[in-house]
């Protein structure tokens, strides 16, 4: 497969950018879903994208192994594979312009809904019916956002900072969480032909660049504190989401 040098400028890019996320500020991964998706096909993105993914989980839940809260990952599983499921279909039918701009508004609304309920009575861990509510919903849009374009980082950011976890830990349980549905989407992505040989040669020889960016997240996470490190993840969800709604419109319009 034959790459332009501002293909192997964005694959490169991405793959640093991708190594970051998984040990740094997970939310900064929406940058290389948008670098790709920009440098290639959407749907060729997207299998580009899922193997570098999963490298560099595998690299940070090696690093946070004893930093993931299970109670918080075990209530999503159902709902997440019927995501997964649901965005597989979607897959077939929908435009990837309607999906940019559909997930692009999703992330925003939950950024806009946590800004919320950290300045009021509703700061306080939900409970109850709609703690029940709150995780069903979010356990549909993470595994649907992350099937149609590796973007579920912003809908997993809102929904870790909602369960007030500590970076370390926030960090560790969005590893495993990530880790498990990834390998989950590999036989989908395999039946949409968007992973072939020749995709999975370029990804080995993106693992220095991954391991690259795996190691400089390890070395910053330490240097930020909780409020500074919450602030970071909820603005790059926000400027993720608002780069995908303007890409969406214009390709809309144009």
């Amino acid at each position: 497969m034959d790459l332009t040098f501002m293909q192997l400028g964005a694959l490169a890019a991405s793959a640093l950018i991708v190594g970051f996320s998984k040990t740094g500020v997970q939310t900064s991964g929406i940058l290389a879903v948008t670098i790709m998706a920009s440098a290639f096909a959407a749907k060729q993105s997207v299998g580009m994208l899922l193997p570098m993914l999963i490298i560099a989980d595998v690299v940070a839940v090696i690093y946070y192994r004893r930093q993931v809260v299970w109670k918080h990952l075990i209530v999503l599983i159902p709902w997440v594979l019927l995501g997964i499921i649901t965005g597989y279909v979607f897959m077939f039918f929908i435009e990837d312009i309607q999906l940019k701009l559909v997930i692009g508004l999703l992330v925003l609304f939950l950024v806009m809904l946590q800004l919320y309920r950290s300045h009021s009575k509703r700061s306080e861990p939900a409970s109850g019916r709609y703690a029940a509510w709150f995780g069903s919903v979010m356990g549909i849009l993470a595994g649907f956002t992350t099937m149609v374009g590796n973007a579920a980082g912003g809908v997993m950011a809102i929904y870790l900072i909602s369960k007030k976890l500590p970076k370390e830990q926030f960090i560790g349980t969005g590893a495993w969480f990530f880790l498990i549905v990834n390998l989950i989407k590999v036989p989908f992505n395999f039946s949409l032909v968007t992973i072939t040989f020749d995709t999975l040669l370029m990804n080995a020889a993106m693992i220095p660049v991954i391991l690259a960016g795996a190691w400089v997240g390890i070395k910053i996470v330490p240097r930020l504190s909780q409020v500074q490190f919450q602030n970071i993840v909820l603005t790059l969800s926000a400027l993720g989401a608002l780069q995908l709604i303007i890409s969406a419109l214009i390709g809309l319009w144009s």
